[in-house]
């Protein structure tokens, strides 16, 4: 299976509030560690090794090297 790249979030506005709401009130440190724990979790959802190895590199490129999403 293929590393997704076009939008696949049902309610992307919604999430996108939620996300930021989650980070209301939190110092740097605390929003980095927030975000740090969302990728484990959402790592281990996904819990395909190749999938994952392709969205790091995916997400490691410079945004002017990356595709944009589809």
């Amino acid at each position: 299976m293929p590393l997704v790249l076009q939008s696949n979030i049902s309610r992307p506005d919604e999430f996108y509030a939620r996300l930021i709401a989650a980070h209301e009130g939190l110092n740097e440190d605390e929003s980095a560690a927030l975000n740090a724990r969302l990728v484990l979790v959402l790592a281990n959802q996904i819990g395909d090794g190749d999938i994952l190895d392709e969205a790091i590199a995916f997400a490691a490129r410079k945004p002017r090297d990356a595709p944009a999403p589809r």
